[in-house]
């Protein structure tokens, strides 16, 4: 499905995005990222697929997290550089492939900044992570320069509608985001894709739905509080009486979201699967 391009929302205010990256950078080192991270591999598997990937082919995995597009790659036979601006989550990924016995490299590297030459990649790959960069002309830019011509770019983005887009609009109701800064959400909206990869030859959105598999809504709630940067974060920020109320909160969304039956939750959340060709 290729679609039209639209003019995204700009903000008034202009952020000091330097400092907002910052900020970022510690929230996604707080915590522990892998934990929720090994659970999405599929996602990675399934962008694999979605690119065509080939033995042999060069792979850049941006934001790279704890490698699930990295080892997915990696697994494919291709040649993998794994990057993040968070060191210790490269290590997660590091020490995920030297178990499998898979050869990647591994690179602390900032999506807005690349430090590689144009044209160096014939696939470049993202799950989850890119989104988050806040200047997103200027990632964007970055992925289409170190993709060579005829080569794919693909990347896997939470949807404003699913379930991750109504987690962030609750967590938002007791934190306010940063004034100013794009919403990483606007990733998964294919007219906000066409336009930041207008020059690409061709796009093709698909959406996907990926299901957090927990053992409840209390479970999911601990472990997202503990390890998944944004919400540690959240919480952190808040006193008990906020947390109390961000918890219930986010108790009463996953439980509307459930569609577990009572045998452990089940809460499918949409993503949209982008596949540009340079």
């Amino acid at each position: 499905m290729t679609t039209t391009a639209t003019t995204p929302h700009t903000p008034t205010t202009m952020p000091d995005l330097a400092a907002v990256k910052a900020k970022q950078q510690v929230m996604w080192a707080s915590g522990d990222f892998a934990v929720i991270g090994t659970t999405l591999q599929i996602v990675g598997e399934q962008l694999c697929e979605a690119v065509d990937l080939r033995s042999g082919e060069t792979v850049l995995d941006v934001a790279a997290g704890n490698g699930n597009a990295t080892l997915a790659a990696a697994r494919r036979f291709a040649r993998v550089t794994s990057t993040d601006y968070v060191p210790a989550l490269l290590e997660r990924g590091r020490r995920r492939a030297e178990a499998e016995g898979l050869e990647v490299t591994f690179e602390v590297a900032d999506a807005e900044a690349l430090p590689y030459a144009t044209a160096s990649f014939d696939v470049v790959l993202s799950t989850y992570g890119v989104m988050f960069a806040p200047d997103h002309a200027r990632s964007s830019r970055e992925l289409l320069r170190v993709c060579r011509l005829g080569g794919r770019i693909g990347v896997a983005c939470w949807t404003p509608e699913g379930f991750l887009g109504e987690m962030f609009r609750t967590m938002a109701k007791h934190v306010p985001p940063p004034a100013g800064v794009q919403s990483p959400l606007l990733w998964g909206k294919p007219d906000y894709i066409q336009t930041l990869f207008a020059e690409a030859a061709t796009i093709t959105n698909t959406r996907r739905t990926f299901a957090f598999r927990y053992e409840s809504a209390e479970h999911f709630v601990h472990v997202f509080r503990t390890f998944y940067g944004p919400t540690h974060k959240a919480f952190a920020a808040l006193d008990a009486a906020g947390q109390a109320a961000l918890e219930t909160d986010l108790l009463a969304l996953l439980r509307r979201s459930d569609v577990g039956g009572g045998g452990g939750l089940v809460v499918p959340a949409e993503y949209l699967e982008s596949v540009m060709t340079r």
